[in-house]
């Protein structure tokens, strides 16, 4: 159960770091409405994140059942995982990660609507669950059934609430964001840790093959 949660903490703090839509809003929300945007935007996050694990459960008999399906989830996530990892640590390494603190206007009202909406208009998001939140969770429920996927999601969720809460309270406070070589340095070994997840998948998959 503690590698499980510790794996869904690792992944996905190397999704909720990097630049991108969501952090993006949550900094300039941050800087408009104060230290408590952070955990209002990823409360609508979360809320996707569970629809989504609840359409995946729907169909979750017939990937289990099948081991073709759980072979290619387990190679395409792995080579995903890899490549997602070599691209954070290249893109650290070529200082290509800072990220811009820009003020703009309140839109308190309709942050928990926004954290969903911008994910679900995310297709990084979509991919990252489709191919490799999927095979976390297969790995997950394999392993310790429902409490495997419950404890996951536990662990992935509260990746997210920490640095977005993080975040909007260092923002929102200091009206500044991490400094860039820190940054940098986290996002590389992040990187590293979704390689070493990456060749994880993809040797357990090979496994079920030979």
């Amino acid at each position: 159960m503690l590698g499980i949660f510790a794996s869904a903490l690792a992944a996905a703090f190397s999704g909720a770091m990097m630049p991108g839509p969501l952090l993006t809003y949550t900094v300039k929300q941050s800087l408009a409405v104060g230290p408590a945007a952070g955990l209002t935007i990823i409360s609508g996050h979360a809320l996707l994140e569970i629809a989504l694990i609840i359409l995946i459960f729907l169909g979750f008999d017939i990937i289990l059942q099948s081991q073709p399906a759980q072979v290619a989830i387990g190679l395409l996530g792995g080579i995903l995982l890899i490549y997602m990892g070599v691209d954070m640590v290249v893109r650290a390494a070529r200082r290509q990660v800072a990220v811009t603190v820009i003020g703009g206007a309140a839109d308190s009202q309709n942050m928990v609507v926004s954290g969903f909406l911008i994910s679900a208009a995310n297709p990084y998001f979509l991919l990252w669950w489709a191919v490799i939140g999927l095979g976390f969770l297969l790995q997950a429920h394999r392993t310790f059934g429902t409490a495997g996927v419950v404890v996951f999601f536990i662990g992935h969720i509260l990746a997210d609430a920490i640095w977005y809460g993080f975040v909007s309270v260092v923002v929102g406070t200091t009206r500044r964001f991490i400094r860039e070589q820190p940054y940098r340095l986290i996002i590389a070994f992040l990187g590293t840790v979704l390689i070493y997840f990456g060749f994880t998948f993809a040797v357990g998959a090979a496994g079920l093959i030979f």
